[in-house]
């Protein structure tokens, strides 16, 4: 872990006649990290969160960002210096993507020539079209307006960036798109990214650190999202985080002695019929003329496709193995390349049997560690 960026020390937020919303919080967020605060609504992780920008001002204790107390800095400026989104991208309707993009380095002086250029730079960054530059807010999908909005945050190059609940208003494929760009962005930028959710399973995939708070602001865990997983603090987080965190621990499971079986493949040419060169018994996965996966059939049908299921990319945990196998309508998960084309089925008992040798693994350690 890196320095500390941000700091709290004995931090409280106290609304009037009611409980503490943050009681007595210290925590410390190294530079460059993902740190997730989740927990559930009313705990005071959103209060936490706007408490670094001063949207919020605590009662008491201090924070301090860079070695500096917040509270020494103008608001205005504080808020300026930090990359902001939330949960509808709150973009300004009447402006054009690009403008939306522009608006802080236009309020701290860029010229507007500038400022359009760097924000035309954002969109290849965070995935977008540089055509929908021109756009408004209300022509663009949900998962494209957070896009813009993620762009927008960044636009000043801030090393700080808070994200409060920034993907949960979006579908969950599309939110699974957004939280593996966040962390391919992640990659490149090393930014300082506080970010808000109430999903243990978004929290475990996006967090370097994870921060579980209990109801009435208090910071129950603050840990690594495997060892929140392995050894929850207490009976609240381990409530919290559910019975199948057992499942969810897979996904810091390595799946190096995954098998790649031959499948049977049929290819659907660009009329829609298909050819099929090694034809068998039993469902058969059909692919376009580069080998990429469409769906699945059974023979003798040349009618609609049946979706798969997930896929697989080496390198990815056990738990996307054996959700790739699990949500597959044949049974068989789908293996693909970096390019999308297949290299081979994954049997879900093969699976299981890894997790297993990976269970007894731990064990091991553990009792050698004793």
């Amino acid at each position: 872990m890196g320095q500390a960026m941000i700091e709290f020390h004995e931090v409280t937020k106290q609304y009037q006649g009611g409980q503490p919303a943050v009681d007595a919080l210290t925590m410390s967020i190294a530079e460059g990290t993902i740190t997730v605060l989740v927990g559930p609504s009313g705990c005071g992780k959103t209060t936490t969160l706007r408490m670094i920008n001063r949207m919020v001002e605590p009662t008491s204790g201090t924070i301090t960002v860079a070695g500096k107390d917040v509270t020494a800095v103008p608001a205005a400026e504080l808020r300026r210096s930090m990359g902001y989104v939330m949960q509808s991208a709150g973009l300004l309707p009447h402006r054009s993507v690009l403008d939306n993009i522009a608006t802080v380095p236009r309020l701290n002086g860029v010229s507007r020539r500038e400022a359009r250029k760097r924000a035309e730079d954002l969109l290849d960054v965070v995935g977008l079209a540089r055509t929908l530059g021109g756009r408004y807010p209300s022509q663009l999908s949900g998962g494209q307006q957070q896009r813009v909005g993620v762009a927008r945050a960044l636009a000043a190059d801030p090393p700080v960036l808070l994200m409060d609940e920034p993907f949960s208003a979006v579908d969950p494929v599309v939110r699974d798109e957004l939280q593996q760009e966040l962390l391919r962005l992640q990659k490149d930028l090393a930014k300082t990214i506080v970010f808000v959710t109430h999903d243990i399973d978004e929290a475990t995939v996006l967090g370097d650190q994870v921060a579980v708070f209990a109801v009435g602001g208090k910071l129950a865990q603050y840990a690594a999202p495997e060892e929140i997983l392995r050894a929850p603090a207490n009976d609240f987080v381990a409530g919290f985080v559910g019975r199948d965190r057992g499942f969810r621990h897979l996904g810091f499971t390595a799946s190096d002695g995954v098998t790649f079986h031959p499948v049977p493949t049929v290819i659907r040419g660009a009329d829609g019929h298909s050819s099929d060169p090694n034809a068998a018994d039993g469902w058969q996965l059909v692919v376009d003329g580069d080998m990429r996966p469409l769906g699945w059939a059974t023979p003798g049908t040349d009618a609609d496709l049946i979706p798969g299921g997930s896929l697989f990319h080496p390198g990815e945990s056990l738990r996307r193995a054996l959700d790739a196998a699990l949500s597959s309508p044949s049974g068989l998960g789908v293996a693909v390349d970096a390019d999308g084309r297949v290299l081979g089925a994954i049997r879900g008992p093969e699976i299981l049997a890894l997790i297993e040798q990976a269970r007894q693994a731990r064990q091991a350690a553990v009792q050698a560690a004793r």
